[in-house]
């Protein structure tokens, strides 16, 4: 039996981490604008195993994400640091430029 992960992508995603997961079979759902409580409920983070985020500015999100469902793994996906109030809630974080949007989509898979 295969298993379907379930990925929210927030952020520009300039990088294309989103359909580097998506090629992986990840199945993959864009949150527009802010990852507010709202935004991420509204893309199904009740059900989701990643919260991909691409723009450290989200940062906020972490805290929420993890209260609303605590198994969902935070990945920062962006150049920029991660600020430090976050980085204790983050599960992973990479650097686009150490690490392509496929290996780091394959390892996720």
């Amino acid at each position: 039996m295969t298993v379907t992960r379930k990925a929210l992508i927030a952020g520009a995603d300039e990088e294309h981490i989103g359909d580097a997961l998506a090629a992986q079979g990840v199945e993959t759902v864009r949150i527009d604008g802010l990852a507010t409580r709202a935004s991420m409920d509204e893309a199904g983070l009740a059900d989701a195993d990643l919260l991909v985020l691409t723009d450290v500015s989200d940062a906020t999100a972490i805290s929420v994400a993890k209260e609303r469902n605590p198994h969902v793994k935070v990945v920062i996906y962006a150049r920029e640091s991660l600020p430090e109030f976050a980085r204790g809630q983050a599960d992973l974080a990479v650097d686009p430029a150490l690490l392509g949007p496929d290996v780091v989509a394959e390892e996720l898979a």
